[in-house]
C-alpha cells in the first residue's frame, strides 16, 4: 500500500528534526512500536494523586481539610507558572502581560470562591479536635504563597508597614527579608521570640527564598510593568488587570482566610489560638498589613485606606450580633 502524501511529508519532517539533533529516527520509530498507548490515569498519575490524602485522625472531615489545601497549593503553582512567564518575557507588550495576569486573576477567582468549602464545608467540632494533631503545622508555612509575593513585587513592598518607610529598593535583601511582614504574625510581640512554626519555616525555605529574591531583584512583575514602553504601560486593560490582582491577592484572599478563622476559631469572649501559634486576628486583616504589589497604580488615599472597608463591615456585623 503506497504511503499517503501527508504521512510521507510528516516522515520527512521527522527525519530532518532528528538529523538536526544528531539522533537516529529509526531508533525512535522502534520505540513507538513497543510503547504502550497513553491513558488519562497514567498521564496525570491519578492513582498517586488520590493516594496523597493521609489523615492523622479518624475524623472524616480531616480528609476534606487535606484535599482543600492540596488543591490550593496546585493553584498556587499555576500562579507561579504564569508569573515566571511574565518575568522571562522579552516581548515588552501589554497584550502578553494582560493574557498572563488574566490567567492569574482567574486562578484567584477560583481560589476565593472555593473558600466556601473551608468556611461552611466542615464540621466545626471535628475541626477543633483534629486540628490538635496537626501541631505545629500551619497554613502560614505555605512556601508557594510567599514565592507568589516575591515574584510579584519588590521586597521593599513586603516589609512590615510599621517599618516600611525605613527601607527602599536599595536596601539589602537580608535586611528586607528580616523585616518582611509575615514574620510578625508568628513572633511573640512581648518577648520577640519566634514560634516553632516560623523557625521550622525559615530553616526549610530561607535559602530558596533568598535565591529567588536575588534572581528577581529589579525584575519582578511590578518591575517588568514599569519597564514597559509608555504606550504599553498606559494600557487601561492592563492597569485594571493588575489592580484586580492586587485586590484579590492582598484583600479578598486574606479576607476569606479571616472569615474561615472566625468560623472555626472565634469564641464569644476570646479566640482559639491557631495551630502554628500565629496571631491570626492581627496577621490576617489586610488593613493591618497594607501589602500592595503595585503601589504606583493606587492613589495615596487608596493606599492609606487599604482593606479598611472590610474592617468597618466586620465591626458593624459583630455589633449587630451583640445587639
Amino acid at each position: 500500500m503506497p504511503i499517503k502524501p501527508d504521512i510521507e511529508n510528516k516522515i520527512d519532517k521527522l527525519e530532518q528534526k532528528f538529523k538536526n539533533s544528531g539522533q537516529d529516527m529509526g531508533a525512535y520509530l522502534d520505540g513507538l512500536l513497543y510503547e504502550r498507548y497513553l491513558t488519562y490515569w497514567d498521564y496525570i498519575h491519578l492513582d498517586t494523586l488520590l493516594s496523597l490524602q493521609i489523615p492523622r485522625t479518624y475524623f472524616p472531615d480531616e480528609e476534606i481539610f487535606i484535599m482543600y489545601h492540596q488543591i490550593t497549593e496546585l493553584y498556587f503553582k499555576l500562579i507561579i507558572h504564569e508569573e515566571k512567564q511574565l518575568i522571562d518575557d522579552k516581548l515588552q507588550n501589554a497584550e502578553f502581560f494582560i493574557q498572563r495576569i488574566t490567567r492569574i486573576n482567574n486562578y484567584y477567582k477560583a481560589l476565593i470562591s472555593s473558600f466556601e468549602i473551608m468556611i461552611n464545608g466542615m464540621d466545626r467540632e471535628q475541626f477543633l479536635r483534629y486540628r490538635m494533631s496537626l501541631l505545629p503545622a500551619s497554613g502560614f508555612q505555605s512556601a508557594q504563597y510567599r514565592m507568589i509575593e516575591f515574584y510579584a513585587t519588590g521586597m521593599e513592598n513586603l516589609v512590615h508597614h510599621t517599618v516600611r518607610d525605613q527601607f527602599n529598593e536599595t536596601s539589602s535583601q537580608d535586611e528586607l527579608y528580616e523585616n518582611i511582614y509575615w514574620k510578625k504574625g508568628a513572633t511573640d510581640s512581648e518577648t520577640g521570640e519566634k514560634t516553632l512554626t516560623l523557625k521550622q519555616f525559615e530553616y526549610r525555605y530561607t535559602p530558596r527564598f533568598m535565591r529567588i529574591t536575588s534572581e528577581v531583584k529589579n525584575n519582578t512583575i511590578y518591575h517588568k510593568y514599569l519597564q514597559l514602553p509608555d504606550n504599553e504601560r498606559s494600557n487601561q486593560y492592563l492597569i485594571n488587570a493588575l489592580k484586580k490582582l492586587d485586590i484579590d491577592a492582598n484583600v479578598n484572599w486574606p479576607l476569606m482566610h479571616m472569615g474561615s478563622a472566625y468560623r472555626y476559631l472565634k469564641r464569644e469572649k476570646s479566640a482559639v489560638q491557631a495551630t502554628g501559634g500565629t496571631n491570626w486576628k492581627e496577621y490576617l486583616p489586610p488593613s493591618f498589613q497594607k501589602i500592595i504589589f503595585f503601589p504606583s497604580l493606587w492613589s495615596h488615599e487608596e493606599r492609606e485606606e487599604w482593606g479598611k472597608e472590610w474592617v468597618t463591615h466586620r465591626f458593624n456585623t459583630e455589633k449587630e450580633q451583640r445587639v
